[in-house]
């Protein structure tokens, strides 16, 4: 996948999309980033990029030429395009499917006080948030973004189903993980996990997912529970068990 982030400041990306699982995918040709100076593009003889607003305003606003330049010399026209905006729709797993789909993505990000509407409309750049608050500028919203496609794409991860069954996707928190050493000051790793049953251990699992997502995310775990999703007989016992009891 190609993803072309237009952006004021390009060095935040590198520490982040440069190191781990992101920086075996570009080496692997997996993933390929191109990151755009909107300051290169733009016209002024000191290379300014924002203005203030019309009608007044608490700051600055991004102006239209140098990201229409910066898109032209990508040949934006038709591709997918994004703008970071705490206005657009909230990133979820079914958005997130959708992006890696794509072949290519434009991911523009704002600073100050926001960008020229003209942008928006013209390129057609759908909006999208990461949440309900403000952050100083889109680049931490892009990196997240990326970083959320790019498990789905395949080979990016050692296994190709584990972002499928990652905790959330699989509609229930993450049950408990333990490592080495099997007791550490006093606390104990759960028996059932060294008894080599994987039946059991798979079971107690599952159980344990659904006791934290009715804990911590009571929402998710009713709309698991009313789901289609074809339960064992045994799975079927312990979510009847917790359910009733309200563990």
């Amino acid at each position: 996948m190609m993803i072309n982030i237009l952006t004021l400041f390009p060095e935040m990306f590198e520490p982040v999309l440069g190191g781990s699982i992101l920086g075996r995918a570009r080496k692997k040709g997996i993933l390929d980033i191109n990151l755009i100076n909107i300051r290169d593009f733009s016209l002024d003889k000191h290379k300014k990029a924002d203005d203030y607003p019309f009608g007044g305003g608490a700051g600055m606003v991004l102006l239209a030429e140098p990201v229409f330049r910066a898109m032209e010399s990508i040949k934006a026209q038709g591709k997918k395009a994004l703008f970071m905006s705490p206005r657009g729709q909230v990133l979820n797993h079914q958005k997130i499917k959708e992006l890696a789909n794509e072949e290519e993505l434009i991911l523009l990000c704002g600073h100050y006080e926001g960008v020229d509407e003209r942008i928006l409309d013209y390129w057609n750049m759908e909006e999208v948030s990461i949440g309900d608050y403000v952050l100083t500028g889109g680049e931490l919203p892009t990196m997240v973004l990326i970083d959320a496609v790019a498990r789905l794409i395949p080979d990016v991860l050692a296994g190709e189903e584990s972002a499928e069954e990652e905790s959330i996707y699989s509609g229930l928190l993450e049950y408990p993980q333990y490592t080495k050493p099997r007791e550490y000051r006093g606390l104990e790793v759960p028996e059932v996990l060294f008894n080599g049953n994987h039946k059991l251990i798979a079971l107690w699992k599952f159980e344990q997912s659904l006791i934290l997502t009715k804990e911590k995310r009571p929402d998710l775990f009713e709309k698991y529970i009313k789901s289609e999703k074809e339960f064992t007989k045994e799975e079927q016992k312990i979510v009847q068990r917790i359910v009733k009891n309200g563990e």
